[in-house]
Formats: structure tokens, sequence, C-alpha cells
């Protein structure tokens, strides 16, 4: 059965949202809890970091073996898997006696955080092709948005019942009911005839072959960072509630609902885009947005002395919608260009994109926070990192220059890559 005639469930895509939500919950849940967690454990501003670090650095390693396992025994052992030994985790966390083992246990939850993200990828693009993976990606992420808002406002209310250890108890709860959904209702795309063995040295030989692919390199990059700018504001989001606009941990939403409402914004969009405009069309204007908002930062950081409510986050809103708009049709590209890995790819994808956050999280938060401009041109510069990995992709696919034919040609080219892999 072929990719566009195999019938895919009306609850695919709450399912797959669900899985993808669990790594930005996992991040912005605690972010409300980090006062009562250091006067818990003794721990200063950044050792807490490392409760982001330490979880985004084996999310990213993890990342790397998720895909190629789906690829050898299918996809729904995988992200079932993760969400229950997820499960075991955050209960190791929420019952933590020592700084240290609340890490160990945070390092857990980003060895199977990734099932979900890394396979869910894979499952759509198994599923469907062309416009319609990229509607199904799209819807994916309309519903995944509503993660980072919910995270720190419910983070932020279950410390007034139980502590930081609320957070972790929910978390258990969530993932046990959507292992069970997804043992109820999600179908394997990955049939065995298909499947690859996992191997080692077939692992290394498959990386390297995607090292080989001129191509693979520029989509990674603008892949990984595409995101970077907008997590640097999320990641600073401690140091911008309480030290900059000087609010309590109910002060979360003012950086939340702008950067979701951007996400979903733009998630909705780039539905709309999938049958009408052309692959290079969206991401342009994915990036024309998130310039805009770097732009607009920079601006606000610059006039103002301290960040002011609501307008120095409207720029949020912008960033999350050229987010949205660029990163499905990115995502597509990318891994068609080897069709019949498509899990190993979106491994080497997500540990790009986790590994890129890590940074973000470990060393430009807390050198940047300390200001919105620093901030501003910190997302700059990671913005235009991923632009000009676009313009070197479409110049890597380019056809021959013909007169008056070849902007199309171009634009043809890089759309029919989500339908005609090469």
């Amino acid at each position: 059965m072929t990719p566009t005639s195999r019938p895919v469930r009306r609850s695919l895509p709450f399912l797959l949202a669900g899985v993808s939500m669990i790594g930005p919950f996992s991040i912005d849940a605690v972010f409300p809890a980090f006062p009562l967690i250091g006067d818990r454990f003794g721990v200063d501003s950044t050792g807490l970091q490392q409760m982001i670090s330490t979880y985004l650095i084996t999310y990213a390693v993890m990342s790397l073996f998720h895909g190629a396992i789906s690829d050898a025994v299918g996809r729904k052992p995988v992200i079932v898997t993760g969400m229950l030994v997820y499960a075991l985790a955050s209960a190791g966390a929420a019952l933590s006696t020592s700084y240290p083992m609340l890490l160990s246990c945070r390092a857990l939850q980003g060895v199977c955080a990734g099932a979900g993200l890394v396979v869910g990828r894979a499952i759509v693009r198994d599923s469907l092709e062309g416009p319609a993976a990229q509607q199904m990606m799209s819807r994916v992420m309309l519903i995944f948005s509503i993660a980072p808002v919910i995270a720190p406002i419910v983070g932020a209310q279950l410390l007034f019942l139980n502590g930081w250890h609320g957070i972790f108890w929910v978390l258990l709860g969530f993932t046990l009911m959507l292992a069970l959904a997804l043992i109820v209702f999600l179908d394997e795309t990955h049939p065995v005839a298909a499947r690859t063995p996992f191997r080692a040295g077939t692992l290394v030989r498959g990386y390297v072959n995607f090292g080989k692919d001129r191509p693979f390199w520029p989509l990674l990059i603008s892949c990984s960072v595409n995101f970077a700018g907008l997590f640097l504001y999320i990641s600073s989001a401690p140091h911008i509630i309480r030290d900059l606009l000087h609010l309590s941990a109910q002060g979360f939403p003012w950086l939340f609902l702008p950067t979701v409402a951007g996400l979903m914004t733009g998630a909705w969009i780039s539905g709309r885009l999938a049958h009408r405009r052309s692959a290079a069309y969206t991401v342009n204007l994915g990036y024309g947005f998130m310039l805009l908002a770097c732009a607009a930062h920079l601006l606000m950081g610059l006039v103002t002395r301290e960040p002011l409510l609501p307008w120095s986050m409207l720029p949020l809103v912008l960033h999350g919608i050229g987010v949205q708009i660029a990163f499905p049709t990115l995502t597509l590209l990318l891994l068609d260009r080897f069709p019949q890995r498509r899990g190993g790819a979106s491994s080497v994808q997500a540990f790009g994109s986790l590994l890129m956050c890590a940074v973000v999280a470990g060393v430009l938060s807390p050198l940047l926070s300390g200001h919105m401009v620093y901030l501003a041109l910190g997302a700059s510069a990671l913005t235009l990192t991923g632009w000009f990995a676009w313009r070197w992709y479409g110049r890597l696919t380019q056809q021959p220059r013909v007169p008056h034919t070849a902007t199309a040609e171009v634009d043809v080219d890089m759309q029919t890559e989500i339908t005609e892999p090469r």
C-alpha cells in the first residue's frame, strides 16, 4: 500500500501532538519551581539551569538512536516504550532526595522524551506524501503549540498544591494515559518488509551517507537553528519574568501566551499554504516573519531601558509565526533526502536541533539574559544563520538558469522534492 493510499486515523494528529508535547512541557513546566528547588537543594540559578541543559543533552544524544531503532523494530514499540520509561523517570524525579538524583531522573526523561518527536515525524512521512504530509505536520504542530503556554501555567498552579513534586506527578500521569492511548489507537506504519536491521556499523554508515549528501547539510543547519532564536527567549523566561519584568511565578503567561499565539497562527498558515504555494515561498515567508521579529526586538531593546508590557513581548508573536510557517516544509525536505531511512534522518535532525537548544539553554541564555538587547542580538544571529543556510540549500538544488524561467524552475524543483525525493 502506498503512503498516499494508506488510511489515516483521525486520532493520529492528536496522538503525535501528545507525544511531541512531552519535550517542551518537560522544559517549561519546571520554570516556576526553580526558586523552590533551589531552596530545597541549596542550588543557585546557574546550577538550576543544569535541569534544562542535562535534559536536552540526553534528549539530543538518544535522538540519534530512536529513529534507527524504529527503522528496525517498527514505530509503535519505540514510542510506547519511551512513554512508559519516561513515566518511571518522572516518578523518580518527584521522589528525589538530592539534586544529583533529580538531575539523573531529568537525564532519563531526556533519553525517552525524544521517542515521540523523532518517530512521530517518521510516522507522518510513512503515512502521507506531498501537501497532505505538510498539512498533517502543520496540524500536529498546531496542537503541539499549546504545550509551552500550558506548561508554566500548570507548573505555577501546582506549586500551591504539592510544591515542585506535583509537576513530576502530573507528568507521570499524563505519560501513562498517553501510553495507553498509543497502545489502543496508534497503527504501525513501518511494515516488517521495509525494516532494516539495527547494527552499529550500519547506523554509522547511514549517518556517514547523510553527511555525503551536500543539500542535507544546509537543511540540517536551517532546521537546527529554526527554533533556536525563539528558544533563547523561552529558556531565559525565569530571568526575563523575575529579573527584568519583576513579576512573580504567575507572570510567565506574559511571555508564553504571545509565543504560543504565534506558533499556533504559523502552523495554521503553513497548513493553508500546503496546496497553494511552493516550498521556497513558504520557507522564505517564514524567515521574513522571523527577521522582522528580530528587528522589532532589537528596536524595543534599544529605545527602552527596561522591557515594557505588553510591547516588549509582542515580537514573540511574529517570531512564533515565522518558525511554524517554515518548519514543516524544512523538515519534510530534509526527511525526503533519504526516503528509505526517514527514521534515521529524523534522528539526525532532532539531534541537531536539541544540541543547539542545549547550547542556547546552557551557554547563551546565562550570558545574554541580563538585557533584552543582548537577547535580541543573540536571536538575530541564530535566525540569520538559518536564513543563510536556507539560501545555501537553494543554490545547491537550483536548476541551470534559463532566461525568464529560472525562478519558476527553482520553486518547482524544491516543491517536488517533497513528493518526488531524489
